[in-house]
């Protein structure tokens, strides 16, 4: 039944509602029987939510998560409490969509078969129906207007953060950008924003005001900070309440940017009427998990590797800040990403930071192959480049010469290497 859901990337992206309102509005509408809480943007948005679902979970809230892409399971984009969905939970609720989908095509109601988005998006609702969960906390996967979950009738949102990534999908322009990631606004809806630029605040804002929706801009929120090894404590001062002294769970300066968006936003998830309180906010970011996302790995004999799915200029530039500060040693780069990314912004910002590079593939068609990847890199300045195909072996290949390593570019990459990396680190 999985490899039928797989079936459908060849399908790849097709942003738009109609396949999916008319597929949710054929099972039902599952996405109604639970609160949303929608997040997007060009980076945090995963964080955010990882933040939120774990907060939720703690305060005794029946809750889900619905995240994209996943590092190396399916299961990972469909948690509900602590847990992703078994195997056979996902397998039964897969088999249910697509036949519906079938049954729907057939008819000529449905003029397009979904794309793999589409159907995983439906899949997550009927999953949370059918776990009879209370709130979820849904992920956007690729702007916002025209993404497969803005069908959700949410109460309340987030726009964590606004770059340029997706261009050639959402726009040229940070106002473009903006105007596709507002799309989530729906009418009287609370929304958080994070830090962003004066052009796209401007248009969110706008957005906003046309749909009655209320703004509570996050950036205008009092903290007080200080960072160690990587982590920042902190204490946070709303027109609510008072958070901390808490040490974040996440390493990185910008995850200080996505903790303060999920405080606000849980918050105006209370006034909407779910039960949270300030020790379930405060274990919600000091508690989560979120893998691959500046996550250490210390090996035997002393080496460590950093993994980080940085994949945009923007998302680099966060771990260029971190490496920086905390590894003054210039780590080897492994670096793979997708054929459509920004490679030039990405390496601009990670070559001051870095000493030696290794350029790698994933084993994904999207993926830029290894060897190609290290002549646009070369082109770039990186004089000191290698290409290793395997991303296993580049990560070794980068271990024999170095104690400290960064693995970065891309989620899929991030994925390919970290449970191997992970088993080595258990012999310490």
């Amino acid at each position: 039944m999985l490899d039928r859901l797989f079936a459908l990337e060849t399908f790849g992206i097709k942003l738009g509602l109609d396949n999916i309102a008319r597929l949710t509005a054929a099972l039902g509408h599952p996405e109604r029987t639970f609160t949303s809480l929608h997040v997007a943007g060009t980076n945090g948005k995963g964080s955010v939510t990882a933040m939120v679902h774990a907060a939720l979970v703690a305060g005794g809230v029946r809750a889900a998560r619905y995240v994209s892409p996943h590092l190396v399971d399916l299961t990972e984009r469909f948690v509900i409490g602590r847990t992703p969905v078994s195997r056979k939970e996902l397998a039964d609720a897969a088999a249910d969509v697509l036949d519906c989908a079938d049954a729907l095509h057939a008819a000529g109601d449905l003029p397009v078969f979904p794309t793999f988005f589409e159907a995983t998006t439906a899949i997550a609702f009927e999953l949370f129906r059918r776990a009879r969960v209370e709130a979820a906390v849904i992920e956007v996967g690729l702007g916002g207007r025209f993404d497969s979950t803005s069908v959700v009738p949410a109460p309340v949102g987030a726009i964590t953060s606004i770059g340029l990534d997706h261009q050639e999908l959402l726009g040229e322009t940070i106002e473009a950008i903006a105007f596709e990631k507002a799309g989530i606004i729906k009418p009287g809806m609370t929304v958080v924003t994070g830090w962003l630029p004066e052009p796209a605040r401007a248009v969110v804002c706008a957005v906003a005001d046309e749909r009655g929706a209320r703004i509570v801009d996050a950036s205008q929120t009092v903290v007080e900070q200080t960072t160690e090894e990587g982590r920042a404590t902190l204490v946070v001062r709303t027109d609510e309440d008072r958070y901390g002294p808490l040490r974040l769970a996440l390493r990185g300066e910008h995850q200080v940017g996505n903790a303060v968006v999920a405080i606000r936003l849980l918050e105006a998830a209370r006034a909407r009427g779910l039960r949270i309180d300030r020790e379930a906010i405060v274990g919600g970011l000091t508690d989560v998990e979120w893998p691959g996302r500046l996550e250490l790995i210390p090996l035997p004999g002393g080496a460590t590797v950093l993994l980080d799915a940085a994949h945009n200029p923007d998302g680099a530039r966060a771990l260029a800040a971190y490496l920086a500060r905390w590894h003054p040693e210039r780590p080897t780069l492994v670096i793979g990403t997708m054929r459509d990314k920004d490679i030039a912004g990405i390496v601009a910002a990670l070559l001051p930071v870095v000493s030696h590079i290794i350029a790698t593939a994933a084993d994904t068609p999207r993926a830029l192959p290894a060897h190609e990847l290290a002549g646009r890199i070369a082109a770039c300045g990186g004089a000191d480049v290698r290409a290793e195909p395997s991303p296993d072996a580049a990560v070794e290949m980068a271990l024999s010469t170095d104690r400290s390593v960064c693995v970065s570019g891309s989620i899929f990459l991030v994925g390919a290497v970290r449970d191997r990396l992970r088993a080595r680190a258990i012999l310490r």
